[in-house]
């Protein structure tokens, strides 16, 4: 099975678990990844091919390297077999260097050098059918955290966990398709599922910085987060999750909201429509006039005030006005209060300046005064 099989088929083996939800109560480390090949039974008694049988049927080997390259170099021992190989032709090519093993029944294919992201594929194919990627791992490939030494961790439906080497397996009865998706290839927990697990596992500064990171990246909404805290409440991250949320942030929008009522008041001062969310060289900003060279950027949605946030938008905002433009940032409270008014300039745009129409262009022109 390729992994995107089973990646479609993760979530109908979710579905057809207990209702129950299983939270990380039961959650297991391995032992060492340094067990003989010998302990994946390709060495089994009678039946075996004797080395190269398979290479006279011709059409493996190729076949295997197609497998491997949609694989980041990776082949399982099912594959393998389905392939045409026998056990002894598997054996084979591991004593002889064309095989090395990376996990239990999942190999490199050619050389032992594994690609990027190569591992965290590997743990998820060896944990077999339904497995996800998860927790610290996903956070890292979703870039919300960076790589640090430790076990891979992988979610497995509560009917497939067995102990695995140098993986830690958690094991739920409820994963919905709404909570997987694929990422480069790897099935992996969306990122609002990603912070929730990780809320089991990390500490409270490294779990705010990576729901900063995930906001920032927009990669993740409020209102998703709370969809998926409406649907695990019972989630042993899910109190310190909400708690992050909420927590320092009693009149803040969400960042749908905030664009919404900051576009309504333009549109009552007759001002000329911004791009919304547009991209400026590395950065996306919240409402930009082009030919102005004017950005205004929306504060005080959820997350916009966690640690990281000031210094990140400051460097942002050095960086665009090195580029030339003039960078306005826009409080939840002025946009609550401008729209109560029905009107912007002073009252919404900061640093004492104000917008106007100049009537005398044949198309209207903002310009700042």
């Amino acid at each position: 099975m390729t992994a995107s099989e089973h990646a479609e088929r993760r979530s109908r083996r979710f579905s057809e678990a207990e209702t129950q939800t299983v939270h990380a109560a039961r959650v297991e480390v391995a032992g060492p990844c340094d067990r003989p090949a010998e302990t994946d039974d390709l060495h089994a008694r009678g039946g075996a091919d004797k080395p190269g049988a398979a290479d006279k049927r011709g059409g493996a080997d190729a076949h295997i390297a197609r497998i491997a390259a949609a694989q980041r170099g990776l082949v399982t021992r099912d594959q393998l077999l389905a392939a045409g190989l026998g056990r002894g032709a598997v054996a084979h090519r591991l004593t002889s260097g064309r095989l090395h093993r990376l996990h239990r029944g999942v190999y490199l294919v050619g050389h032992p050098v594994a690609p990027t992201l190569a591992h965290e594929l590997a743990a998820v194919l060896t944990c077999g059918e339904g497995a996800i990627l998860s927790h610290r791992s996903a956070a890292v490939v979703w870039e919300l955290l960076r790589p640090t030494d430790g076990p891979e961790h992988v979610t497995v439906p509560a009917q497939n966990r067995r102990r695995r080497p140098c993986l830690r397996v958690h094991s739920t009865s409820r994963l919905g398709p709404e909570d997987t998706t694929t990422r480069r290839g790897i099935p992996i927990t969306t990122p609002s599922r990603t912070v929730l697990d990780l809320a089991q596992v990390a500490e409270q500064r490294e779990l705010a910085r990576a729901l900063d990171e995930a906001e920032t990246r927009r990669l993740i909404r409020r209102e998703a987060l709370l969809a998926v805290l409406d649907r695990e409440p019972g989630h042993r991250g899910a109190a310190v999750l909400r708690a992050l949320i909420d927590g320092g942030r009693g009149g803040s929008l969400t960042r749908s909201e905030a664009e919404e009522r900051m576009l309504a008041l333009i549109r009552v001062a007759a001002l000329p429509r911004p791009r919304v969310n547009a991209r400026l060289g590395r950065y996306e900003v919240d409402l930009l006039w082009e030919r102005e060279r004017l950005v205004v950027e929306v504060d005080g949605y959820a997350f916009h005030s966690l640690p990281s946030a000031f210094e990140r938008d400051r460097l942002r905002d050095a960086e665009l006005g090195s580029a030339g433009y003039r960078v306005m940032r826009v409080t939840w409270r002025q946009i609550v209060e401008g729209r109560k008014s029905g009107s912007v300039g002073g009252r919404v745009i900061p640093s004492g300046s104000r917008c106007v129409m100049d009537a005398s262009e044949s198309t209207r022109r903002l310009r700042m005064v």
